[in-house]
């Protein structure tokens, strides 16, 4: 467990990657945690909707967690090309992503969009990463702790808790451009997104996994995954090889 009992948590989205021979990448994986990383830390993988149930039979017996990257509100209906939180969960996928900031800036998704999202995946029983992240134009204006409170305030539905909800801090600029905030950065959004999450939701904010995402890699994984309210990662790139990934997962090992 990590600090005040919240167990961390290693998530991949692999984005728009991956063809049925990338179900050997979730093999590999799962071939290559031990029992000791196994008590020590859960693991996902956010393949593309293609290769869920793929992935689900990859991981059978496992703790490997298989999760989705998007999802749309609605339960059903005429929404060509949507996938919902229903048909994720009838996958087998357990997690979904809800509004990455990829969602934010090429398809257009609003804070109350990530809300609706958000409900949609407590409806199907699934937990839901809520990504929030500032861009490099608000970090230099010095609005970083505002952007990130605001899209937390209106992303997390009333009543959250641990069992439906993670918050993932992914600073915009930091995503696949090899560049990273200090870990004293980090600490600082960490914090007021713990700070802010208790305004929203009370004690229940003490038990809530926040994740760390953008450019995490073996190299600095267990510097960031030892930063104070940070629970864990979530990796982009570096989860498409199974050794980066279990390298990054290996932060955790004791």
């Amino acid at each position: 467990m990590t600090k005040a009992g919240r167990r961390p948590l290693v998530a991949g989205n692999w984005k728009m990657n991956g063809l049925r021979s990338s179900v050997s990448v979730v093999e590999a994986v799962r071939n290559g945690l031990t029992p000791a990383i196994h008590d020590a830390v859960d693991v996902l993988i956010c393949p593309p909707s293609t290769l869920i149930s793929s992935c689900v039979a990859a991981t059978y017996g496992s703790p490997i967690a298989i999760g989705g990257q998007n999802l749309h509100a609605k339960p059903s209906g005429a929404f060509t090309g949507s996938i919902s939180a229903e048909m994720l969960a009838d996958l087998g996928a357990s997690y979904v992503i809800v509004g990455h900031s990829e969602r934010r800036a090429y398809h257009y998704e609003t804070d109350d969009g990530v809300h609706a999202k958000a409900l949609g995946a407590r409806r199907a029983g699934l937990c839901g990463i809520i990504c929030v992240g500032e861009t490099r134009d608000e970090r230099e204006e010095g609005r970083t702790l505002d952007i990130v409170r605001a899209q937390l305030a209106i992303g997390v539905p009333k009543g959250a808790t641990a069992a439906d909800t993670v918050i993932a801090y992914e600073p915009v600029w930091a995503i696949g451009t090899g560049l990273t905030p200090t870990p004293t950065d980090v600490a600082e959004v960490h914090a007021s997104l713990r700070e802010m999450l208790g305004r929203l939701i009370g004690p229940e904010a003490e038990k809530v996994r926040i994740l760390y995402g953008g450019s995490v890699k073996p190299s600095n994984a267990r510097e960031l995954m030892a930063v104070e309210n940070v629970d864990g990662a979530l990796v982009g790139g570096a989860s498409l090889v199974a050794d980066d990934f279990l390298g990054i997962v290996n932060a955790y090992a004791p």
